[in-house]
């Protein structure tokens, strides 16, 4: 598993964590991957493409899991 720190950051929003992690190569990408029901937050499905992401969430994106960090 990997982790993601926030660097200080309250959250950061879902779309822009799979850019981050190079799970999707644009923010539209990112966009199809949540609406059609890729994406995992603490094992539950998320639909909200600016779902904030924050400290000891973790995301799941076709077999790929991050643990966000402080």
């Amino acid at each position: 598993m990997e982790t993601f720190s926030l660097d200080g950051h309250p959250y950061i929003e879902l779309c822009d964590l799979l850019k981050i992690q190079g799970w999707c190569h644009s923010g539209a990408a990112a966009k199809t991957a949540i609406y059609g029901q890729q994406v995992k937050v603490n094992g539950a499905m998320e639909t909200r493409k600016r779902c904030k992401i924050v400290a000891d969430q973790q995301v799941e994106f076709l077999g790929q899991v991050v643990k966000v960090v402080e």
